[in-house]
Formats: C-alpha cells, sequence, structure tokens
C-alpha cells in the first residue's frame, strides 16, 4: 500500500474507473452526492422503457476493497490545507485530489435527486408522459437526440415524432457525414419527422414551439438533447473560478493536472481536454491520470517514473442505437473518412444491453 490519500469527488464513469485503478496503492476515498452508480448509457431507454428503470442504477458497496465510498455533497476545497468540506462539516485530508464530477445531462438522462428512489420516480413519469403523448418533440441531432427519437418511436409507434435539429445534417459533431446519412434513413423510415437546419425555442403558449423561420410547432412533449453543461458551479461558487475556463469547464494541463495545482486532477467531462466527450474518452483519462497519480505519491522514491501526457482524440469510435436491434457504429479511419459499420456490430457492442453487464462488472458484480 502506498502511503498517501487520494481523494476523488464524483463517482461516475471516470471517477469510479479512477479509484477503482488506485485502491491497492493508495488509501482512496471516493465521495459522491448520489448513493449509487448511475449507468447514464442505459438512462434514455429506462426514460421510455419501464422494464429498464432499475437498470442504470449500481451499487458502490463491492467498488473498493481497500478505500471507501462517501455520500455527501463538496462544498469546498481547502487547497492550503489539503482538505475537501463536505456540506456536513467534515473535512477529508488529501495527497492528491481527482475532480471528477462530470456533466449535467438533459432530462430524461438524467439522476433526479440524491436516492435511487427519487431518480425512478423520475423515470416511471417520463414513461408516463411519453405514453400518454400525441406529438414528441425533440430537439437536437447529436448522438444523444438520435437515440432518443429511436427509442421514442420505437415504444410509441402511434405517436407522432419529431426531431429538431439547428445543423444541417445529423450526427455533425462526430465528423461522419455517412453517419448522419444513415440515421436519417432510419428515422424517416420510421415515420419520424427530421427537421433540419431548424433551430427551436419554446414559444409564447405552453405546448409550443418556434423555429428560427417563425414557423409554429405544437408539442405535447418535449425533450431538449442539445448539450450538456460541466458540473462545477460548486467550484466557482466556493472561490475557484480561476480554476475554470469561459464554458465552465475545468482548465488542465497536458497530464491532467489543473493548471498552477500539482496536486489536482481533473478527469472526464468535467475538464476541458480538446475532445468529444464520451464515456472512452472518460476511461482513457481515467487510466492515465490514475498513473500520472501513482507517480506523484511516489515523487520522492527512487524508481520514480516520469507523468504521461493525454493525447485528446480528435477522432473517436462511437455507437449510436436505435433501440435494441439496430443502429449503427462509427470506426475511425487514419487518413480517411471514417468508417460506418452495420447494425450487428452496434447490436452486439452496445444497443441490445447498453454496456450494462460491463459497469456492473467493473462495480463488482455480476453482469445480469
Amino acid at each position: 500500500m502506498c502511503d498517501g490519500d487520494v481523494v476523488v469527488i464524483g463517482g461516475g464513469y471516470a471517477g469510479v474507473r479512477l479509484a477503482k485503478r488506485l485502491d491497492a496503492v493508495a488509501r482512496v476515498t471516493l465521495v459522491d452526492r448520489k448513493e449509487v452508480f448511475f449507468h447514464r448509457i442505459a438512462a434514455l431507454r429506462a426514460g421510455v422503457r419501464p422494464e429498464w428503470s432499475a437498470t442504470p442504477f449500481i451499487p458502490y458497496d463491492r467498488l473498493l476493497r481497500h478505500g471507501r465510498v462517501i455520500t455527501g455533497k463538496v462544498v469546498r476545497v481547502d487547497s492550503a490545507e489539503r482538505q475537501v468540506v463536505l456540506a456536513t462539516g467534515e473535512r477529508i485530508r488529501y495527497d492528491v485530489l481527482v475532480i471528477a464530477t462530470g456533466a449535467d445531462y438533459p432530462e430524461p438522462a438524467r439522476f433526479t435527486g440524491t436516492t435511487t428512489e427519487e431518480a425512478c420516480k423520475s423515470f416511471a413519469e417520463h414513461q408516463r408522459s411519453i405514453a400518454t403523448a400525441g406529438h414528441i418533440l425533440v430537439v437536437g441531432g447529436g448522438p444523444s437526440g438520435v437515440e432518443l427519437s429511436a427509442e421514442i418511436r420505437l415504444a410509441r409507434p402511434e405517436a407522432r415524432v419529431t426531431l429538431a435539429h439547428s445543423g444541417a445534417a445529423l450526427l455533425s459533431s462526430t465528423g461522419s457525414e455517412r453517419a448522419g446519412r444513415r440515421a436519417l434513413t432510419w428515422l424517416e423510415s420510421h415515420d419520424v419527422e427530421v427537421r433540419l437546419d431548424s433551430f427551436m425555442s419554446p414559444g409564447n403558449d405552453f405546448g409550443t414551439y418556434r423555429d428560427r423561420h417563425g414557423d409554429l410547432i405544437e408539442a405535447d412533449l418535449s425533450y431538449w438533447a442539445t448539450g450538456t453543461t460541466p458540473n462545477t458551479l460548486w467550484l466557482r461558487l466556493a472561490g475557484h473560478g480561476d480554476w475554470l475556463n469561459a464554458t465552465g469547464h475545468v482548465k488542465v494541463d497536458r497530464t491532467l493536472r489543473v493548471e498552477g495545482m500539482p496536486e489536482v486532477f481533473a478527469v472526464g467531462d468535467v475538464n476541458d481536454a480538446a475532445e468529444l466527450k464520451t464515456t472512452p474518452a472518460a476511461l482513457a483519462q481515467a487510466d492515465l491520470a490514475a498513473h500520472n497519480v501513482r507517480v506523484q505519491l511516489r515523487s520522492s522514491g527512487r524508481h520514480r517514473r516520469d507523468p504521461r501526457s493525454y493525447r485528446p482524440g480528435r477522432r473517436t469510435p462511437f455507437i449510436v442505437p436505435f433501440g435494441s436491434a439496430d443502429g449503427l457504429t462509427v470506426l475511425p479511419v487514419p487518413g480517411g473518412e471514417s468508417a460506418v459499420l452495420g447494425s450487428r456490430t452496434a447490436v452486439l457492442a452496445k444497443a441490445k444491453t447498453l454496456m450494462t453487464p460491463y459497469m456492473r462488472r467493473q462495480l463488482g458484480y455480476t453482469a445480469a
């Protein structure tokens, strides 16, 4: 066991991965506001289908063999004393601090409240709303908007579903025109109305929406899949606004340390690494940061190693499910346009199970 205290704030994909990697070499404390791990990849389907309601929730109790997991809210980082301060007043000392608080996602891919019961109740409300709505509007043509539109269409084949996207092509953030065309073909073949170049805003009356041309849409229900917000307001309120950039992301150097704070790291959606914020990227950052934390803790030893630099993935493989039995996989090809693989790969890798067995194993549970 290495003689060092590591505090990880945030128990999402990056925080869990890093805490597990360091469990055998440091005294690890993972702090999260939620009482369970939230498998966000399964959240869109859980917000639509009742049989998936409990799937995104995996207990933390088997994650760490040596360290501990605390349910609590961090309100301050005392960098001078190297202590994390909780809302209860408890102080936790650290030699190395890792900020992994992730980002806030729009409904229904959000953990509402702090308990499983509260989050399940929110999912149930979305399911009831979707089950009774005559017209459902999804705003945003990125991976989440496309996936949610497909889930809603398959669950409600008789409802009117509209996907409005401000860009000229779906999935444009991925840099693959073929992927966007494939998604458009699938949606339109399943009677989803796709409106491109259609920036939406709420209308004057409840249940109405307008595009940039002034055209009006009426819908019983709307979901806005238009991006995420880093969970860093707590840092600003705690007086660490200088750690953040203009978009609220934590500024990090090439080793994923907070700029000017050699004992503080930031990983995953919360930092300003210039790449698509995906789960594979968060896991890759966690692995590299775990190495650099070990280097930091052993900096005075005879066998000191150098920290590694993180290279953001400019073109990252990704999968967009169209329900449980279809989808697309985008695989970057060096020097050329990304390859778009057929549905079999998407189904086996993600669409059918939404990577739930994999995440359950990561937290020490059986796949089922």
